[in-house]
């Protein structure tokens, strides 16, 4: 702006400043941190001496004369106002919103534990301390035993281990499982529990007891296998429903999730007191599992071994030749989903499952090892980067506005500036912030409005209001916002926001894609194909080998693609297993010799679960669906999910039943977990171990609805069930057994309001590992890309965007890049901004045309022909490594000795020796043989 604008602005009264203030003042109320004047003031001093570099070429003059100005303001504003430049306003801090969870295996070992009870089991703490201190006598005290004593206590509770008497049985698995919780009567503290834990689980270890459950667990589900339930009488509770309950979500709502009031009468559901025995079980092996499979720092070399040994173990039988571990556990889940009256707890099974899966085959690290050592095995190159590190460094995007807010920006732009009263406040958020503008207008920002995919962009806006699709492409959310575009009708606009509360230092990164592009030697082969064809009029033959070193004819510049492009090729263990089956299949008897399986975890597994792996992945997509918040109540009666949480007789007061219902919704919230976690490590080391199997897992996941399942899961406010607080803290192991336990009132059940960075850890995890299945599923699949497309998974996927969590966007913007094509050029015309935070997030494939072309020539059969050739091999694969279809007597030498042949015993059949007399009146008789001819030589 000129002088005269200047003097101008000085002169006149800003109704526009007047109404910055009275903002700035009813916001200073609720922040606990304002900024100094002092530090303002060298914000301005910084910004004119940008501004004097920037302006170089203007007159002298004109600069000065902006300078005076500032300097005038800042005399006349007597300290409480900086400059009438300075625009207060409220600002979204990229560093205090993203949600600081870390992904990993599993959550630290006390909540680990924690979530393998339900709320309505508190009272069998009690039962089991009672049963173990009648087992050792009154007087005695299980700390102060010696080691042989207890070594002694161990060989009892063994033995009564296989009583006929079911109480006598049931008080020994409940002593076991006493000794398992840390034996809590004789702490004081929650680190002196979890140290007994880690030596009494030890020590059952050594003892045998571990191997003597799996037993006992094997002879339960013969009793509980399809077919057999009728064997197990099922005690029948009628549940009344005319009390009343009533909990409050997080944000005010109802709670999500079945009511207990919601609740029909049914005789045959079972309950807490119909699996008592194999609960506890379940639980003594469950806590094994969990402590020998972390390690401690206080751990000896005795026991180092020994969890090397009981890793080991778990993939291997119980005893020689019986069933896998893992085995067992898929029996009992293949009867939960089969019959709805089961009494077996569903979630202490699907936990313990997990963890045995994932002990045995390994987590994150072990997976990323394996794969590098693989790699270099047959000669590849290393992985370029560890993807789950590379995440972890990465921000979140702002996430898209929901349509009233876009509503109430238009409508009034002045607010949607400065942000009014709720956008200081709403879920404790936003930071203060001050914005300092360098140029002197006093004109009120205009709201401009652009037409996009989902709504209008408002430009003058603070930063922090700007969706998914409205943010800048270099966005920098860590560094200090220099908005360049300015809200005024001057080009010299520029605004400085500036964070009121310090945020945690943060290591600068380099202004560059965070992954290495790829691409596959199918893109580069089409590529050199094309060249040959446009160039030298012709194509080389591409069987057995595609060839990639003859350049004859192209020219430079298309050599020098070829260059480059080869640098960034990746060839995955896919492509080299899938060549080796090819060459096995075609070549058995030179070939399938000499193959060579190794006899690893995840290959016994498979070998052993393949029969039954289209019903398994049913049964546990039957269970995911029932315990999904957005499953309707028909499906969720179809699986009994609450064996091992509801009580024999339903509670009858407020209080009691807003803990049953925030428990029964704890209790799905952990299913969803555990089931999602395991899906996800099958198909992972499935693929690791070979990617037919892994197609063979993935194929019946899709025949079995899991990509319509997974879209209906996120088909909800994935903010709120990030945020859920469906826990009570009293109830929680090991809280509730440690010194006195406290009462439950109304003031310790409803949710209390932790912020905007509260996440519950097990819901996000299971989030993410949802993500990260359907990927998986429709990576390279054109036919079940299609499907995301028939279901409309744009708009449901765009919603998840909305959790401020680098990883969780990652995996949804994969989902909507791989269908961008598919979508056509009006939807990537209105999500261009969506697209350009693809393109900064996703890793980069060379040639991949998913930002600009269409499939013109995919047709539905097509997509069929291609979900049946993948079958095809998958079942080949199967017939010749693990059902031996062909047999090894069809391809022995063949006699070819005449007189060897005469000599042998032939066995006519029955009908010609019958007909013997017609056959030769038919075949001898009545024919003319010349019987010289067949004398002769020739």
């Amino acid at each position: 702006m000129d002088s005269d604008s200047d003097k101008e602005f000085g002169e006149k009264p800003s109704p526009f400043k007047d109404l910055l203030t009275r903002k700035f003042q009813t916001a200073s109320e609720d922040v606990q941190s304002v900024m100094p004047v002092s530090q303002a003031k060298k914000c301005l001093t910084l910004l004119k001496s940008k501004r004097s570099s920037a302006n170089s070429a203007t007159p002298s003059g004109e600069h000065c004369s902006t300078e005076s100005n500032i300097e005038k303001d800042e005399d006349t504003s007597g300290g409480t106002n900086t400059t009438s430049n300075i625009l207060l306003a409220a600002d979204i801090s990229a560093a205090s919103l993203d949600l600081d969870f870390i992904y990993d295996d599993s959550d630290h070992f006390v909540s680990e534990l924690s979530e393998f009870y339900s709320y309505t089991e508190v009272a069998d703490f009690d039962e089991n301390k009672e049963s173990f201190y009648e087992t050792i006598g009154s007087g005695r005290k299980w700390s102060q035993l010696s080691g042989k004593e207890q070594r002694n206590v161990m060989l009892i509770l063994l033995d009564r281990l296989e009583v006929a008497n079911e109480d006598k049985r049931i008080s020994a698995v409940r002593s076991l499982a006493y000794l398992c919780q840390g034996n809590f009567e004789e702490v004081q503290s929650e680190s002196e529990l979890r140290s007994w834990t880690r030596h009494n689980c030890f020590l059952m270890y050594q003892m045998g007891v571990f191997l003597a459950l799996f037993d006992t667990l094997k002879l339960k589900v013969d009793l509980y296998l399809p077919g057999r339930q009728g064997e197990k009488t099922v005690a029948a509770h009628t549940y009344g429903t005319n009390y009343a309950a009533s909990t409050v979500a997080p944000n005010g709502a109802a709670a999500s999730g079945p009511s207990v009031t919601s609740r029909k009468p049914n005789s045959h559901t079972a309950t807490l007191g119909d699996c008592v025995e194999l609960r506890m079980i379940l639980s003594v092996l469950y806590t094994i599992v969990e402590v020998l499979r972390t390690s401690d720092l206080d751990d000896s070399e005795q026991q180092v071994k020994v969890r090397q040994q009981f890793v080991v173990e778990l993939g291997e039988p119980v005893v020689e030749g019986a069933e896998l571990p893992a085995v067992i556990l898929f029996q009992l889940v293949l009867s939960v989903a089969s019959d709805k009256s089961s009494p077996i707890p569903t979630k202490k099974t699907l936990l313990l499952l997990w963890k045995i899966i994932l002990t045995s085959l390994g987590g994150l690290e072990h997976v990323q090892q394996m794969k590098n050592s693989k790699r270099l095995e047959l000669g590849l190159d290393p992985l370029p980067e560890d993807s789950i590190k590379v995440v972890r460094h990465m921000r979140a995007s702002t996430p898209p506005l929901m349509a009233s807010e876009m509503l109430d920006q238009q409508q009034n732009p002045v607010s949607a500036l400065i942000g009014n009263q709720n956008s200081l406040s709403v879920s404790k958020k936003r930071n203060n912030a001050v914005v300092v503008t360098s140029n002197g207008g006093n004109k009120k920002p205009e709201a401009k409005a652009t037409a996009s995919g989902d709504g209008a962009a408002v430009t003058g806006m603070p930063r922090d209001s700007l969706s998914l699709d409205e943010i800048p492409e270099n966005d920098d959310l860590d560094d200090p916002i220099v908005d360049d575009s300015g809200g005024g009708d001057s080009p010299d606009d520029e605004e400085v926001l500036i964070s009121l509360e310090p945020t945690p230092e943060r290591v600068r990164e380099p202004r560059a894609l965070p992954w290495q592009p790829k691409i596959r030697t199918k893109d580069i082969q089409d590529f050199l194909d094309h060249s040959r064809t446009k160039y030298v009029g012709y194509k080389l033959k591409s069987d057995p080998e595609p060839d990639m070193t003859t350049l004859a004819g192209l020219p430079q510049p298309i050599k020098d693609s070829i260059a480059i492009l080869k640098q960034h090729l990746y060839v995955p263990l896919s492509d080299i297993q899938m060549k080796s089956e090819d060459l096995l299949l075609n070549y058995p008897i030179s070939k399938g010799r000499s193959e060579q399986v190794d006899q690893t975890p995840a290959e016994l597994l498979y070998r052993a679960i393949h029969p039954n792996l289209p019903q398994y992945m049913i049964a546990l997509l039957k269970i995911l669906l029932a315990a999904t918040p957005t499953s309707p109540q028909g499906k969720s009666d179809t699986v009994n999910l609450l064996s091992d949480l509801l009580p024999a007789q339903m509670p009858s007061g407020v209080i009691e039943a807003m803990k049953l219902t925030i428990d029964m919704n704890r209790h799905k919230e952990i299913i969803v977990k555990s089931v999602s976690a395991l899906l996800l490590l099958l198909l992972k080391h499935f693929k690791l171990n070979h990617i037919c199997q892994f197609e063979h897992c993935a194929q019946h996941m899709v025949f079995a609805n899991c990509i319509p399942l997974v879209l209906k899961f996120f088909n909800q406010s994935i903010g709120n069930y990030v945020q859920a607080q469906h826990t009570i803290a009293p109830l929680e192991y090991p809280r509730c057994v440690i010194g006195e336990r406290e009462e439950i009132s109304e003031d310790n059940i409803k949710p209390l309001d932790k912020g905007a960075n509260y996440y519950c850890w097990r819901n996000l995890f299971s989030c993410i590992n949802l993500l990260r299945i359907l990927n998986k599923l429709v990576k390279w699949k054109n036919s079940r890309i299609m499907m995301l497309v028939v279901f409309k998974s744009g708009p449901i996927l765009k919603r998840a965007l909305k959790v401020r969590h680098a990883m969780l966007q990652l995996y949804v913007l994969k989902l909507i890049k791989v269908q961008t094509k598919f979508l056509g050029r009006q939807w990537r015309k209105s999500n261009m901004k969506t697209m350009s935070v693809i393109y900064q997030k996703v890793r980069h494939r060379l040639h991949d045309d998913w930002a600009f072309g269409n499939e013109p020539d995919s047709r539905p059969w097509d997509f069929q022909l291609e979900e049946g050739l993948l079958r095809s091999r998958v079942e080949k694969f199967n017939a010749r490594r693990y059902e031996n279809a062909v047999g090894d007597s069809v391809f022995e030498p063949v006699d070819n000795n005449l007189h060897s042949l005469l000599n042998q015993d032939v066995q006519l059949p029955r009908v010609f020796t019958e007909n013997y007399e017609q056959w030769l009146e038919k075949e001898v008789f009545m024919r003319d043989i010349n019987w010289d001819a067949l004398l002769t030589e020739e």
